[in-house]
């Protein structure tokens, strides 16, 4: 699994950087009208989960877990999104997105169509959250990262 050099992912952290272990990373994405929506991306270069080994595959989904029990404590969203699609970069990378029932794409997935208009006041109620939000995935993450140590 070495990197790729048209790799995005291999090529920097994808978003805001949150998190940093031997293994993985966590940014949170800059995706207009969710600012609860964070990735778990794999440190080194994997097109698929399959790719991984069973150990590191396990070790993935706890981050995935770790980071959905924080933003489910801290934003009390409606639903979390999880997601691995890869389609435009195959670069392995879970979505962990905070969902409310009036965001303007809710039910729906956030790559679809649009059902309402943005809510700016309440996505802005959100984003003041996570400065918070982030301080207690970087402990979360520290403590289970030292815990396997």
């Amino acid at each position: 699994m070495t990197p790729q050099a048209h790799c995005p992912l291999c090529a920097a952290d994808g978003g805001a950087l949150i998190w940093r272990g031997d293994r993985l990373r966590v940014i949170r994405a800059a995706e207009a009208g969710f600012p609860g929506f964070y990735r778990v991306v794999w440190n080194a270069h994997a097109a698929e989960f399959s790719d991984l080994p069973a150990a590191d595959r396990a070790l993935c989904m706890e981050a995935v877990a770790l980071v959905e029990r924080v933003l489910r404590e801290r934003l009390a969203p409606t639903k979390i999104n999880l997601a691995a699609l890869g389609n435009m970069v195959a670069h392995l990378h879970w979505h962990v997105i905070a969902r409310h029932d009036w965001d303007s794409h809710f039910p729906g997935a956030v790559w679809a169509t649009a059902q309402r208009e943005r809510d700016l006041t309440r996505e802005a109620q959100v984003a003041e959250l996570l400065p918070q939000v982030e301080a207690a995935l970087k402990q979360v993450l520290d403590t289970w990262a030292a815990s396997l140590h």
